[in-house]
């Protein structure tokens, strides 16, 4: 018979927990920033949003009568949300621009990202092509971008 008693290890060794702790920091080091980041671009994405009602009534209102409306008081009010500025509408040239800027609330401090819709007519129908202007376009839609 053998006498030699076997060390059965119960738990986890320091080194090994440091090894785990250094992981975990390592992992929301490059995950905090990530998430702050998406936050930003998901209350930028409510500024797009925020336009559809707009969108829907001026490309009626062109099926109707095939041309851009002068303004958007029948449309809506596009007045400014807690994540958004006013609307403007400019009608130009064929062209219908719905412009919302970002406010001070997004998150977005080093400079404002202003989202513009610009609509064409096509076959009587509208196409709007959505782009950003600002300093911190990767903070816009990626529709937009």
């Amino acid at each position: 018979m053998n006498n030699f008693k076997t060390n059965i290890q119960k738990g986890f060794t320091l080194i090994e927990l440091m090894i785990v702790i250094a992981i975990i920091g390592i992992l929301l080091a490059i995950a905090i920033p990530a998430y702050g980041d998406y936050t930003i671009r998901a209350r930028t994405t409510e500024c797009l949003n925020n336009l559809s009602p707009l969108k829907t009534g001026v490309s009626e209102f062109v099926i109707s009568n095939t041309h851009f409306p002068a303004a958007l008081a029948s449309f809506g009010t596009g007045a400014a949300s807690r994540m958004c500025g006013p609307v403007t509408y400019t009608f130009a040239a064929a062209k219908a621009l719905l412009t919302v800027p970002n406010s001070a609330s997004t998150g977005v401090t080093a400079g404002v990202t202003v989202i513009n819709l610009t609509g064409t007519t096509i076959s009587n129908s509208v196409k709007w092509v959505c782009s950003t202007t600002g300093t911190q376009v990767k903070y816009s839609p990626a529709s937009c971008r």
